[in-house]
């Protein structure tokens, strides 16, 4: 019996792929709802997935991993006004002695600076460039992240306690102001103040538009006589590894409270955030994002599923003859059923497969044109293959049931 079952079941899948094939116009028309449905919603998911990639990776390539900052203002998410009101009035400067305090008392910690920073133009000789991001930092600064010194060299703590007027420059000053010939020793113009260019980074590429290269660091103590030394500073630090992450950002909270002299049970004077903090808020962004955009662009899948169904309701219409044949042969009101429904699926199911290639391509070809980052994943291609395969099925039903309930007598009084 199960053998006979699944011998008409089989043939109930032949006919409908015959169907199929025979009528390549209509099926066409059928498939292009679910094909456009399918591709939107891979598309956008896409999109949001490749927004979540750069922007971790932007954080990771910025920041370093395993890294967090310590400022006077440094808060993930937003603040009522009391919240920040009560902030300022809490919350105290941060000064360079704080920064070696942290330094000396995380032994978990890879690396700890201090850095400030503004923007202001830079001048060579008749040359400028406006908008420039003027970091003052100290030595270690060039061990946090991803970046290299691709020319000379990063200036040292020595420099950095003596003052020196020295700087190193991003891959848009080397560019810009020298047609990458040398820079090596050419002196640059902060303002009135000369810079002697002792090194230069390598090439970073732009993040959300803004050039990440278009940059100048210079000792933290040359930017305090400069700009002036009573602006709070920022410490960033990296754990040794990913497993004494935790305990370094204890030890380092530790530090900052004792160096601020906070009473024990007292709330921190200093704001304290982490690269996983950033990434789960991008996380989270993204995931809004997605709960808003995806169900719209499933609206059209839906479209697409009410075609499938008006097509099979046209496709029971013309085959009355040949189902009310099927049923004078023997065929059971299931057989009719599995055939319409195997039919609206393998249509549906078709057009997400074709989707998802056309969204595939159409990833590559955005990438390859624009700076947005597409990431393809198989959560949006299950998600949109699933629920393409299960419209075919929902929306095939009526049409199926439709076509089972036809009266073989009645139905072989119609014309071929």
């Amino acid at each position: 019996m199960q053998i006979k079952s699944g011998s008409i079941f089989s043939e109930s899948a032949k006919i409908a792929l015959t169907s199929i094939v025979a009528h390549k116009l209509r099926t066409f028309l059928t498939l292009l709802g679910i094909i456009i449905g399918v591709a939107s919603v891979m598309i956008v998911g896409a999109g949001i997935e490749g927004l979540e990639t750069y922007v971790t990776d932007s954080v990771s390539n910025i920041l370093g991993s395993n890294s967090f900052i310590i400022g006077k203002y440094v808060q993930m998410g937003e603040l009522s006004e009391e919240e920040w009101e009560q902030m300022v009035k809490r919350n105290k400067d941060i000064k360079l002695a704080h920064v070696d305090f942290v330094k000396n008392n995380c032994p978990d910690c890879k690396v700890v600076i201090g850095e400030l920073g503004t923007m202001r133009s830079v001048f060579y000789e008749s040359n400028e460039i406006k908008s420039t991001s003027v970091n003052g930092v100290t030595a270690e600064r060039i061990l946090l992240g991803n970046q290299e010194v691709v020319e000379g060299r990063f200036f040292t703590e020595e420099e950095v306690n003596r003052s020196r007027y020295v700087c190193v420059i991003g891959w848009d000053l080397y560019d810009q102001l020298f047609q990458e010939s040398d820079a090596l020793g050419k002196v640059l113009r902060l303002g009135n103040e000369p810079f002697k260019v002792i090194g230069v980074l390598e090439k970073m590429g732009s993040s959300f538009g803004q050039s990440l290269d278009n940059e100048i660091h210079i000792p933290i103590t040359a930017f305090q006589k400069v700009y002036g030394s009573r602006r709070s500073v920022t410490i960033r630090g990296t754990a040794v590894n990913q497993d004494r992450f935790e305990s370094a950002l204890d030890q380092a909270r530790a530090a900052m409270r004792v160096s601020h002299r906070v009473e024990p049970g007292g709330e921190d004077t200093f704001g304290i955030i982490t690269t996983e903090e950033i990434n789960s808020f991008v996380d989270d962004f993204t995931g809004i994002i997605a709960m808003v955009v995806i169900p719209i662009t499933l609206i059209s899948l839906v479209v697409g599923g009410i075609v499938v169904m008006n097509i099979m309701l046209v496709s029971v219409t013309e085959r009355t003859f040949e189902i009310g044949l099927r049923k004078a042969l023997g065929a059971r009101r299931q057989d009719i059923l599995n055939q319409f429904l195997i039919e609206s699926f393998v249509l549906a199911a078709a057009g997400g497969l074709i989707g998802l290639l056309i969204a595939f391509i159409s990833s590559i070809i955005i990438e390859l044109a624009t700076p947005m980052t597409m990431t393809v994943s198989w959560f949006y291609a299950l998600l949109a293959i699933g629920v393409s395969g299960g419209i075919g099925i929902i929306f095939g039903i009526y049409p199926a049931y439709s076509a089972s309930k036809l009266d073989p007598i009645e139905a072989l009084r119609e014309d071929k």
